[in-house]
């Protein structure tokens, strides 16, 4: 088999910076599928993509396709001829469609079936059309016309190189003619730049001032950006989407260090920081305890005689919006937070449940609740939930609304509230994602878990719940946040309490039948998969929930015993055991006692197990109180052996019914022993 490695590149007008790399793998893998559903065989595959490009250089790909052969299967024999053996319509019809005479037909089977042999045809007339299709795939929202043609891409198109080997394919894809002609770097190289091989691309590019590979530009950057960081004494901000977009955007990357005024370093670092990386694409600077240096790193697109001449450009463009940031921060300050509470009486949270006020107001009383309860000040969190949302009217959100609780936590403290009321305005907010920071202060845990129960409480009571992938309210994310701050920060709250409370500040604003119930559950149910994700068996989250727990903190400590109990060579034969005794009193007629007559303990294995059981309960009342759920499930698993020798030995339903009454009685009360942590038997 023949091989040649292949290229394509198009060239085209600036790329949008963002979707660059989505473009390029969705390219990639588009190709790919194309070369594979061709039966085309190669080694390798490797995307390129810049700003004005996107290419695919594929190693030792075959240029030839293989032969191939397909199978049709046609009507049965008994439809296709008819008594006297003739051909009915279905066979010859079946024959027009394999294009040949009904006797090349294969009739020997159950079936007529015809065998279609198709010669493979050369890799270069199919390549077109792999490209073209890959192309028309691409993930692009609005494509674009441009000139007079009809052809659409996400932007104009300006050339295209194609080549199997040293060959250019002749083809025309997206209204370019195949060429080896790419284009050398807009400024340092604005000129055609031969490409003599697939091989010899990347290089070929390189002297023309153009890194092609994107992997390798991103590198290049971090490295560099790193480096000029660490010679100002300070380490730069590199969010991952900001890195991948200044790639996008640069075909030579060179970094620059820039400076500004120390007077704008009184502005929040956080607005100065939004500003730089949002609007300019710079990559911000702290020093070693956090704090924003009055630096930045612009990445240029050219390798400048005069680097000055661009620096003093960044720091002229750059200046009016930092000044803006000062001048919001400042503007705001002139009155007290609390005083916005006024403007958010008109502000709706949600046209059933009032304004934004109403909801602060609300969060308020459930925060000092909450703080009641988990061992906080339930003054501060009161306080700290009627700020909550004051920032949302002042200037700095309204420019940068990414800032929403940053911006209140800085006005609260030039305000002189209580620092932990301050961090609360923020730490609401808490946790922003999945893995993201919880709240560091039980004031901001108390108000993070008011706002989110607050909002819960009122989407659901209007019945506007989550459905499939939409969630418009987040409603998901704010039940595993609760669950989170909860569980993680080890805080008790008493779920149906806490939930009735909202409920009762919303009054007739909501639905209060059933709507406690109802948010239980769906708390409750964000768990399941939070431990599927740490692959805990849902099995064990079975055991436990079957118990209802009111806390999610004892949820979790009684999952987390159970986990740990599967693990010991007792629990297989006692979640079995567990099972067997559940259906035993599920069929008992009338109620079950616990009291047991130790006089009707007629079998030694019965007594033995009463003693297990006596000793047991002794010992496991105080881990019971303790809340040692783990060390209780331990110590239980030492009854493996008397309760296997009382199933061998002892007939349960014997026909005395004060002995089998008793027996009975014996067995709830080994159930409720595990019942005091989870429900066992469904580990089975």
């Amino acid at each position: 088999m023949q091989v040649a490695d292949f290229l394509v590149e198009l060239g085209t007008e600036e790329l949008p910076p963002k979707a660059l790399k989505k473009l390029s793998e969705a390219f990639l893998s588009g190709v790919e599928q194309g070369l594979r559903d061709a039966g085309l065989a190669y080694a390798s595959a490797r995307v390129y993509a810049a700003p004005r490009r996107l290419a695919i250089v594929v190693g030792q790909l075959a240029t030839q396709q293989p032969d191939r052969s397909s199978q049709l299967d046609g009507p049965p024999l008994q439809a296709a001829f008819d008594a006297e053996g003739k051909p009915t319509q279905a066979a010859l019809g079946f024959a027009r469609k394999c294009g040949v005479e009904l006797s090349e037909i294969d009739c020997s089977g159950p079936k007529l079936r015809f065998q279609r042999s198709e010669p493979g045809q050369p890799a270069a007339s199919l390549l077109p059309g792999i490209v073209d299709a890959a192309l028309a795939a691409l993930p692009i929202p609005k494509r674009m016309r441009w000139a007079a043609r009809k052809t659409e891409f996400v932007r104009p198109t300006q050339w295209l190189v194609m080549l199997l080997g040293d060959q250019v394919i002749d083809c025309e894809i997206l209204a370019q003619r195949a060429d080896r002609v790419s284009r050398g770097h807009r400024f340092h190289a604005n000129h055609e730049v031969r490409i003599s091989n697939p091989a010899s691309y990347a290089e070929d590019l390189r002297s023309a001032y153009v890194i092609a590979d994107f992997a390798e530009r991103r590198q290049l950057i971090r490295q560099r950006v790193e480096q000029l960081a660490a010679e100002q004494q300070g380490t730069a901000i590199i969010p991952e989407g900001l890195l991948d977009e200044v790639c996008a955007l640069v075909e030579w990357p060179v970094p620059l260090v820039c400076s500004f005024e120390e007077r704008f370093l009184e502005v929040p670092q956080e607005a100065l920081i939004s500003t730089m990386q949002d609007n300019q694409k710079y990559f911000c600077l702290l020093d070693a305890n956090g704090k924003l240096l009055p630096r930045f790193i612009t990445v240029a697109n050219i390798e400048s005689r005069d680097p000055a001449q661009v620096i003093a450009g960044n720091e002229k463009v750059v200046r009016p919006r930092l000044t803006d940031a000062e001048f919001f921060f400042n503007q705001d300050k002139k009155q007290p937070l609390e005083t916005r509470n006024q403007r958010l009486a008109k502000v709706v949270f949600q046209a059933q449940l009032g304004t934004l006020l109403d909801k602060a107001e609300r969060v308020s009383q459930l925060a000092a609740n909450i703080a009641a309860s988990i061992g906080g000040d339930a003054q501060r969190a009161a306080r700290a939930g009627l700020l909550s949302k004051c920032d949302l009217a002042t200037e700095m959100v309204g420019e940068f609304p990414e800032l929403q609780g940053i911006a209140g936590y800085y006005y609260a403290r030039h305000d002189g509230e209580a620092e932990d009321v301050a961090l609360a305005l923020n730490e609401q907010y808490m946790p922003r994602g999945a893995g993201a920071e919880l709240p560091s202060t039980l004031t901001g845990a108390a108000v993070a878990l008011a706002d989110k129960l607050d909002t819960l409480v009122g989407i659901f009571g209007i019945g506007m719940l989550p459905t499939g992938s939409k969630d418009p309210y987040a409603l998901r994310r704010a039940a595993l946040g609760v669950l989170r701050i909860l569980i993680e920060k080890r805080l008790e709250l008493d779920m149906p309490a806490i939930l009735q409370s909202a409920i009762g500040l919303y009054g007739e604003r909501v639905k209060q039948e059933g709507l406690s119930s109802q948010l239980q559950d769906f708390i409750f149910d964000r768990l399941r998969a939070r431990y599927e994700d740490e692959g805990i068996d849902v099995a064990v989250y079975q055991s436990v929930r079957a118990l209802n727990p009111v806390s999610p903190l004892d949820f979790d400590q009684r999952v987390q015993a159970v986990q740990l109990f599967r693990r010991l060579p007792e629990a297989e034969a006692l979640a079995a055991a567990n099972k067997r005794v559940s259906n035993i009193l599920a069929k008992a007629e009338g109620s079950v006692g616990s009291s047991v007559n130790a006089s009707l303990l007629q079998e030694s294995a019965e007594q033995a197990l009463a003693s297990a059981i006596s000793a047991a309960e002794q010992a496991n009342a105080p881990l019971a109180a303790s809340r040692d759920y783990q060390r209780s499930l331990e110590q239980l698993a030492s009854l493996r052996a008397p309760v296997d020798a009382f199933f061998e030995q002892v007939l349960v339903n014997a026909e005395d019914p004060a002995v089998r009454d008793n027996r009975y009685a014996l067995l709830a009360r080994l159930r409720a022993l595990f019942l005091g942590v989870a429900d066992i038997s469904l580990l089975g």
